[in-house]
């Protein structure tokens, strides 16, 4: 008999012991602690991100450990669902996604990084809120209207005259909404409607290319 209450004895010790390992287990830092992404970009332009981003899982991680310590609310998985624990996982709610805010920038700009991106190209990118392939189609468009404006003949063009800047004019005659053959050649309906765009803009409609019409057109 005593050989049984002992065994009994020693059973209802494992099961709490266990009980008390797995709670243990559960709120153990390694276990609870939310983790920093690995996949952040820690030379982020505006270092202060990198430091609130680290500030915001310390409080996170502090207050599921203080939760749990002195009220017994498992903010993540919560027991009941009484005004207590209502208002302590709506906090955490909050702190998790202040977290997520952070780390969602931090990763978004290693991801740029990656692709060849600087620092000062991922700052343009936030603050005027475009996407990566706005930035790299308005990156595209620069250096086209920087091409075809170095190549702005030193010459007025002549009637008849074929070249790939001429083809170029009118492709951007055309997006303006005049109708013109796309043929490259210099003709008097292309001359035209260089007039009737200068007309327009309040241009000198004199119907020949220079820098001001062609910088007008490149708007």
């Amino acid at each position: 008999m005593k050989k049984i209450l002992i065994l009994i004895l020693i059973i209802i010790i494992s099961i709490f012991a266990y009980g008390e390992y797995k709670e243990y287990q559960r709120f153990h830092p390694k276990n609870t602690d939310y983790k920093a992404s690995e996949a952040i970009d820690l030379n982020y332009h505006d270092q202060t991100i990198v430091y609130d981003y680290n500030e915001a899982i310390y409080a996170l991680n502090g207050f599921v450990i203080t939760q749990w310590s002195a009220n017994g609310i498992d903010v993540r998985s919560p027991e009941n669902d009484n005004t207590e624990t209502q208002y302590a996982v709506n906090t955490y709610a909050k702190k998790l996604a202040k977290v997520k805010f952070f780390e969602s920038k931090l990763e978004q700009s290693k991801t740029l990084k990656d692709k060849g991106l600087s620092n000062t190209e991922i700052k343009t990118i936030e603050s005027e809120n475009i996407t990566p392939e706005d930035y790299n189609k308005r990156l595209e468009s620069a250096k086209f209207k920087r091409l075809l404006i170095e190549s702005l003949p030193k010459k007025n063009l002549i009637n008849g005259e074929k070249s790939a800047f001429i083809y170029e004019i009118q492709k951007l005659l055309i997006k303006k909404g005049f109708d013109i053959p796309l043929d490259g050649v210099y003709k008097n309906i292309t001359s035209d409607a260089l007039k009737a765009f200068e007309e327009k803009h309040q241009l000198f409609p004199d119907g020949k290319i220079d820098l001001i019409t062609l910088e007008t057109l490149l708007n």
